[in-house]
């Protein structure tokens, strides 16, 4: 005796269900970066390039023409500002930080730090490549315990 078609194609309909819940669940595996920029900077999306790379991340870019507003809301230290300010996992990120600085955050999550900095645009950081011109330069990390020294680049 055979089967009814709708019999035949349940295991079919299954396992198609299953590969396209799978399917989002990586989407949904992805950590969301939030950037905020300003329109007319250029570094900032090679730096959100260079924080994507290789990493299951969405990257979402939000152009302000008021860095300093988005700043003062972030509560990013005005002795530590850059150009762009970037939210990711409760974490404000400021500035050309390293990838792997921002993934090594997010893993150990410190008590008392509320993000990490670049001061300025160093020459040599994520986004700011200029041949083989460097600069030395520090990533900072700041919140309730203060600020000290995360990594040290050059």
């Amino acid at each position: 005796m055979q089967m009814p078609r709708a019999t035949r194609l349940k295991p079919a309909m299954a396992s198609a269900l299953l590969l396209a819940f799978g399917a989002c669940s990586n989407a949904a595996q992805a950590t969301e970066y939030t950037m905020y920029r300003d329109p007319y900077c250029g570094c900032c999306e090679r730096w959100a390039a260079h924080v994507h790379h290789g990493m299951n991340v969405q990257v979402i870019v939000k152009d302000s023409a008021d860095m300093a507003a988005v700043k003062d809301d972030k509560a990013v230290p005005e002795e530590l500002r850059s150009c762009h300010t970037m939210v990711v996992g409760g974490y404000v990120i400021e500035g050309h930080v390293p990838a792997a600085d921002i993934q090594r955050l997010l893993k150990e999550r410190p008590a008392g730090v509320r993000g990490l900095a670049v001061v300025g645009m160093p020459l040599g950081s994520p986004g700011m490549e200029m041949g083989g011109q460097t600069q030395p330069y520090q990533v900072i990390a700041f919140g309730k315990a203060g600020r000290s020294v995360f990594n040290i680049y050059n």
